[in-house]
């Protein structure tokens, strides 16, 4: 029981930055097995590579930016699909509104 209780309050205390951090090594890990160097990618999507460099390492990014390197790795379908099945999971919630 305490394990559960502290996986719980682990994932609780999930912060923006560590997430932020993780979606910055799975885009240089998605990157890296296509043999791509960092400047490879920005020129592929018209972005700098010290863009690519921040993304990586976790600095602030914009969602379009995200949504792109998404699509050019061919992962935006299975991150709309995540999207919209956390949209129905929600959708019976009433608004307390």
């Amino acid at each position: 029981m305490y394990v559960i209780i502290c996986v719980i309050m682990d994932f609780l205390n999930v912060r923006i930055n560590d997430v932020k951090i993780d979606v910055g090594k799975l885009i240089k890990q998605m990157r890296a097995q296509r043999n791509m160097t960092q400047q490879d990618l920005a020129n592929q999507l018209n972005l700098s590579r010290i863009t690519v460099q921040n993304i990586e390492r976790g600095n602030n990014f914009t969602i379009d930016t995200f949504l792109l390197i998404l699509q050019h790795f061919d992962e935006i379908a299975s991150f709309s699909e995540y999207i919209k099945s956390k949209m129905e999971d929600h959708s019976g919630m009433k608004s307390i509104y």
